[in-house]
């Protein structure tokens, strides 16, 4: 099972591969470097990656589920509820394709700030 890295500093995540086509396409353009955006409970930063949305993609995620935003060309990561989330749910801005999975609490992400440096790369 392949997997990437997140660096955020501090916190470091590392999350599983999916078999999905998005994956294929942000694990062949890694190292990927970024500044942190944060939308409620969930941080997400721009990537040299344009994918069309995939036919599985969804707005509403589990926590630890790594989503790729093609309205944004976007990692997304939601850990919590968002300004437009119902109670106890993740509702991303719109559909994304959820192409890993965390391994660990992706709860630590709240530390993260916008603006923040981060680094994914293979693990």
């Amino acid at each position: 099972m392949r997997k990437v890295k997140f660096e955020f500093g501090s916190v470091t995540l590392e999350a599983e591969l999916l078999e999905t086509p998005t994956a294929e396409a942000i694990w062949n353009h890694l190292p990927i470097e970024g500044r942190v955006s944060r939308w409620g409970e969930e941080v997400y930063f721009d990537i040299p990656v344009a994918m069309e949305r995939e036919a599985h993609a969804r707005a509403l995620v589990e926590a630890g589920e790594i989503a790729y935003w093609p309205d944004g060309c976007a990692i997304a990561i939601g850990f919590g509820r968002t300004p437009i989330s119902a109670p106890g749910e993740i509702r991303l801005a719109s559909p994304c394709n959820v192409w890993a999975k965390a391994i660990g609490d992706v709860k630590r992400l709240g530390a993260v700030e916008a603006g923040a440096r981060v680094a994914v790369s293979a693990a």
